[in-house]
């Protein structure tokens, strides 16, 4: 696992022991990375990655230019793990940790909203996605933190479909990748 563009480009992420993460393969990063810069992903943005796992998402987006990170872990020995990966890559002063969870904290906000989110959460919490599920009660609070347009992303295994819309997000593009799916919303208050 690395950083695969930006000023950090080639920097290896250290990876927690065993299997109690499922980072996203470098091929399906660049992949994803190359769609968000149709939206202008990340440059000077500032992002949130929830689920954050090691980081790779957000550290990513922060070697591509974004400006600030805030990345949500809740596993403890992960965050450790992801908090090294920030030292590493010398993206400090550009980030924040918080240990909590995102289905009921969406990405706590400090001063600017988020103009790019990255929801990653663990497949099998992801096998419910109606109205009443923990991912769309995660969305409510989420918007509430978004500037407007942001783009949020949504990883989940290829055989769950997303609604097409949750609130004011709205479904603007899906992508597949091996077993991994992404949607792409769009924050849409209009």
């Amino acid at each position: 696992m690395r950083i695969i563009a930006g000023k950090k480009r080639g920097l290896h992420l250290l990876s927690p022991k065993g299997d109690v993460s499922r980072p996203i393969t470098d091929r399906v990063k660049e992949s994803l990375f190359s769609v968000l810069y149709k939206y202008d992903i990340p440059t000077d943005m500032v992002v949130a990655d929830i689920f954050s796992g090691i980081g790779s998402i957000g550290l990513e987006a922060l070697s591509r230019g974004a400006k600030f990170c805030t990345f949500i872990e809740k596993d403890s020995k992960i965050a450790v793990v992801l908090e090294k990966n920030i030292a590493k890559a010398n993206f400090v002063k550009e980030s924040k940790v918080i240990r909590t969870n995102a289905f009921k904290s969406g990405a706590p906000v400090d001063e600017e909203k988020y103009h790019f989110v990255s929801v990653d959460p663990p497949f099998p919490l992801t096998r419910d996605v109606s109205e009443t599920s923990q991912l769309a009660g995660m969305f409510e609070v989420l918007q509430s933190q978004l500037a407007p347009d942001a783009i949020v992303i949504v990883r989940t295994h290829k055989s769950v479909d997303l609604l097409d819309n949750y609130g004011f997000l709205k479904q603007i593009d899906r992508r597949k990748w091996g077993i991994n799916a992404v949607a792409i919303f769009q924050y849409d208050i209009k």
